[in-house]
């Protein structure tokens, strides 16, 4: 493990997860001006917590753990990395249930837009050192009848070999392993990059401490994010894992689907190759 692994603190790694939430997504808008709605899920979600305590007699000890629990996600900017990792993963399933085409999983807090823009054949930036098994991953992108989608838009990004992400962990390159991979005019696409490693989530801030508490363990599983658009064709965001990886089936974000799952093949070469065809259903 690099002395880089030992400095990406939770604290700097969540710090960086709220201002990019609060910088891409909009976060301060104007108040949600669906007054009904509101009422109906916040009445929910309050009464489900009442039933909780009643149930399990919470004591006036334990909400009081609670309240300083709550408090310091917020001081140490966790929030998105606590909703992102235990919320997210339910929110997907109902957005996209009804979705034609490929599987779609949680974004995670560790997007970033603007990747450097890169050929339909392309190395994804890399330290001249980058640690990791070479890996080349390939595929198509076609709408759902099979239509291939040229110019259509690959972003991509992953955790380095020590497990962490450009721009939420220090001395590593801006956009160390990010690109936006524009397919050919058949929607093809080949990238190189490298193996990612399965990693903990942080776990020295009140993440950790829940985790700790509960006696559950932080682990991911190995994983590429993609993001797909195409014009007049819905986006996708998606992960994708590595068979046999490890923590494909206790993942702690719950976000591992079977159809996201690669088979990566052995290259002469020693590096690996993986193939994915991302089918993209039309906007109405």
């Amino acid at each position: 493990m690099s002395d880089t692994t030992l400095k990406a603190t939770a604290a700097a790694s969540g710090a960086s997860a709220t201002e990019r939430f609060l910088t891409d997504k909009n976060g301060p808008s104007a108040p949600y001006a669906d007054t009904a709605r509101v009422n109906t899920l916040a009445t929910e979600v309050i009464t489900a917590l009442h039933e909780v305590i009643r149930r399990h007699q919470v004591t006036y000890q334990e909400y009081d753990a609670l309240k300083s629990w709550l408090i310091s996600v917020g001081q140490d900017g966790e929030w998105p990395l606590f909703l992102d990792v235990w919320v997210e993963h339910v929110v997907e399933e109902v957005a996209h249930s009804t979705r034609e085409g490929s599987k779609g999983t949680i974004e995670g807090p560790y997007y970033v837009p603007g990747a450097p823009e890169l050929p339909s054949v392309a190395t994804l930036p890399a330290r001249a050192d980058e640690r990791g098994k070479p890996l080349c991953f390939t595929g198509q992108v076609t709408d759902v009848s099979g239509r291939p989608l040229a110019a259509a838009v690959l972003e991509m990004w992953q955790a380095d070999d020590d497990g962490l992400y450009s721009q939420f962990a220090p001395g590593i390159p801006e956009w160390n392993l990010r690109g936006s991979v524009t397919t050919d005019a058949e929607g093809r696409f080949a990238v190189t990059t490298v193996q990612p490693a399965p990693y903990q989530i942080p776990t020295d801030g009140s993440c950790g401490r829940l985790i700790a508490a509960a006696g559950w363990h932080a682990w991911r599983p190995a994983h590429l994010h993609v993001k797909v658009t195409a014009p007049g064709h819905e986006s996708l965001t998606t992960q994708l894992y590595f068979r046999g990886g490890e923590h494909i089936e206790d993942d702690v974000a719950s976000a591992v689907k079977a159809e996201l799952v690669l088979e990566p093949k052995p290259t002469a070469d020693g590096a690996t190759e993986a193939r994915y065809d991302f089918a993209l259903a039309q906007t109405v």
